[in-house]
């Protein structure tokens, strides 16, 4: 009589749905055109309130640029976990960009005009109102949203 055993093998493991990787890269690129736009039409964000946040004096745009990159990929890879647990896997680009673009305008309320103005203010001699409700911020994030959503879309099966 014999027993059948179930045995993993070194380095196998399970995984989170969503493309990880596919959402660090398309959140660069669209961190990278949000940034062009807050360094262009909104520069004391960039210079002076995102470094802040991590206790930094600005104006300080070069570290601004870092953190702010690191946001972005970031919340790339929370936008592929929500891709994936939602079943939004293999959605046409028409969809994803949906997705994507209503995914920024969630960030744009939840972290840009309650937390990131809360933390400036905790952390530096920055006062700005909780919410502090800004257009072209919405206007930003709804583009990083179209360009994660796209991109996703176009790389998410590499």
């Amino acid at each position: 009589m014999s027993t059948d055993t179930a045995t993993s093998t070194v380095g196998e493991r399970e995984s989170l749905p969503g493309n990880w990787k596919a959402g660090v890269t398309a959140g660069l690129l669209g961190g990278l055109v949000f940034g062009a736009m807050m360094t262009m039409e909104m520069t004391n964000i960039i210079e002076m309130a995102i470094p802040v946040m991590y206790g930094i004096e600005g104006p300080a745009g070069e570290i601004g640029w870092v953190i702010h990159m690191a946001h972005a990929a970031i919340l790339g890879v929370v936008f592929a976990a929500v891709v994936g647990f939602t079943g939004l896997e293999n959605e046409s680009a028409q969809k994803l960009v949906a997705v994507g673009i209503g995914y920024g305008l969630i960030l744009t309320v939840v972290l840009a005009w309650i937390v990131m103005p809360a933390w400036v203010g905790a952390m530096g001699p920055m006062d700005p109102p909780v919410p502090d409700v800004n257009p072209m911020s919405a206007v930003g994030h709804a583009v990083y949203g179209a360009i994660l959503g796209g991109l996703y879309y176009a790389i998410e099966d590499v």
